[in-house]
């Protein structure tokens, strides 16, 4: 079980980390101003900023001892979290696949991933609505849109 105080830890470090990482990369870009104007890293600069600071008063108010929500005692049962599970874990492991596999293959795999395998659909049908959505990916983003998402280092093995 999963305390409401530690989900709220949690998140301030995961939130803070990620405004630290926004931070130190607009740094790079430049802050402040040029003969140009405004530098490309000011905005992210200060956007990360504010995430910083909101996350550092989230992380002081977990904290602090106090009769508010943090202290109540569970906020995620065991089967709350498995149900999380399975909507996260597919979804990290699409991401993750892209840059090998592609998007196309990528979203194939993970549309049949999460109809079939809870076995929501039938296998042929979960396998139809993979390859319908790999190919309407395709069909409006290299066609209609013109625009071109990642092929993943397959399709750079076979020379696409």
């Amino acid at each position: 079980m999963i305390s409401r105080r530690a989900l709220e830890l949690a998140t301030a470090i995961l939130t803070g980390s990620f405004g630290a990482a926004v931070v130190v990369s607009s740094l790079d870009n430049g802050i402040g101003w040029s003969s140009a104007g405004v530098d490309a890293g000011t905005f992210p600069f200060l956007t990360g900023l504010v995430i910083v600071l909101g996350s550092l008063y989230n992380l002081v108010r977990g904290l602090l001892a106090a009769t508010t929500l943090a202290s109540v005692p569970i906020a995620i049962t065991p089967d709350e979290l498995r149900r999380l599970a399975a909507l996260f874990v597919p979804a990290a492991i699409f991401v993750a696949a892209i840059p090998l596999l592609g998007m196309y293959l990528a979203a194939g795999l993970y549309v049949f991933a999460v109809l079939a395998i809870p076995k929501h659909q039938s296998v042929l049908r979960s396998l139809a609505l993979a390859g319908a959505t790999a190919l309407a990916l395709y069909v409006v983003f290299e066609r209609m849109f013109q625009v071109t998402l990642p092929h993943g280092a397959i399709a750079a093995a076979f020379g696409s």
